[in-house]
């Protein structure tokens, strides 16, 4: 069995597919998550510290799940809180958006339901599914057709699933258009707000007020507004449910306290200074302006270059931008179909500079 580990990791090391943990680089950050900058963001940070110095003891431990001894004031107030912003009836937290997947998955879909789910969906929601007793059926990305065609021909209960803003093409669903035929066949559509939210506000869901179209939805907190975590939001009936029912909400060590009021300065940063957002449309701009050929939406923070790995042409490109300064990430197969490597780059981030009466420059 070893042997067989030793042969599957030596096969990617051959291929040059092989996965390593890395410390971060210096450079020009053209390759993390953190579209706003808030992660690194002086202001924000500040505001967390005040926190911490007025409450020091939200950085003890939580010491159990939520259904035991994890659950407090501040997790119950953060998710009314976070239902309110995003006009949903409640929201559960989670750990993390990977966590929040699988519960949701793993739960809602019965034996005798039909997930369907877009191709290029989050490998969280894959890996959920395998969770599930439910039939799962792929659509091609992006494409109604295939979806009606799809439903057409299911009788029992499905649900579609679909991100709002594609973590790898950068491209947008079709919101409005999946909404119709989630109406016109029954089905529950469940939407993945990952790397739409903050960048367009609240997200995609919210700007356009879709929530009562919209069965459930994913937002999580590691893009956008730098912190770590996610929330389900739905009605009360599916909150109780997952409660009972999601085993990895269920079987999970609650996040310190830290976590969910990190969370909700984020939410109040992110309200009382636009700037963030502006900054970023610029700078995409700018990268679009540079005829950089791109399958990415004009407004999103993924911007994929794609170049088909043949004789190691992406890894080239990729260490010669490296070397001068341009930090980006790289992706093959198996995370996405072979023949469709890209450099999945993003717009600079912006840095706060304290003392200045201009909140941001590039990196």
């Amino acid at each position: 069995m070893l042997n067989d580990f030793g042969k599957a990791l030596n096969k990617r090391r051959q291929e040059g597919t092989l996965r390593m943990l890395n410390l971060k680089k210096a450079g020009t950050d053209f390759y993390s998550n953190d579209y706003l900058g808030f992660a690194r963001n002086h202001e924000l940070r500040d505001l967390l510290l005040k926190k911490i110095c007025e409450n020091p003891e939200i950085l003890a431990g939580s010491t159990g799940s939520r259904l035991i001894s994890g659950n407090s004031i501040v997790a119950a107030e953060t998710e009314i809180f976070i239902a309110k912003e995003h006009q949903y009836e409640s929201a559960l937290l989670f750990p993390s958006g990977y966590l929040a997947n699988l519960a949701l998955f793993s739960a809602l879909p019965g034996r005798h339901d039909t997930l369907i789910i877009d191709e290029r969906i989050h490998r969280s929601v894959h890996d959920a599914c395998r969770m599930s007793y439910a039939k799962k059926i792929r659509f091609r990305h992006n494409d109604m057709e295939s979806l009606e065609h799809i439903l057409k021909r299911q009788k029992g209960p499905c649900y579609i699933a679909v991100e709002s803003l594609y973590s790898m093409d950068g491209d947008v669903a079709p919101l409005q258009g999946i909404c119709e035929l989630a109406e016109k066949y029954g089905a529950h559509l469940i939407v993945d707000e990952a790397h739409a939210f903050g960048v367009f506000g609240k997200g995609l869901i919210t700007e356009h007020q879709l929530q009562d179209r919209v069965f459930a939805t994913v937002v999580t907190y590691g893009k956008a507004l730098g912190m770590h975590g996610a929330a389900i939001l739905s009605g009360d009936l599916i909150r109780s449910y997952l409660i009972n029912f999601a085993s990895p909400f269920i079987y999970t060590t609650a996040a310190p306290d830290f976590q969910w009021i990190s969370i909700k300065t984020g939410y109040e940063y992110l309200a009382v200074d636009p700037k963030n957002r502006m900054h970023l449309q610029e700078n995409i701009k700018i990268f679009r302006s540079r005829n950089i050929l791109s399958p990415s939406s004009e407004s999103s923070p993924v911007q994929a270059v794609l170049i088909p790995d043949s004789d190691g042409c992406l890894r080239k490109i990729q260490q010669d931008l490296s070397d001068n300064g341009f930090i980006t990430y790289a992706v093959y197969n198996p995370a996405i179909q072979k023949g469709s490597e890209r450099l999945r780059t993003l717009p600079p981030q912006f840095q706060h500079r304290k003392g200045n009466n201009t909140a941001y420059e590039l990196n």
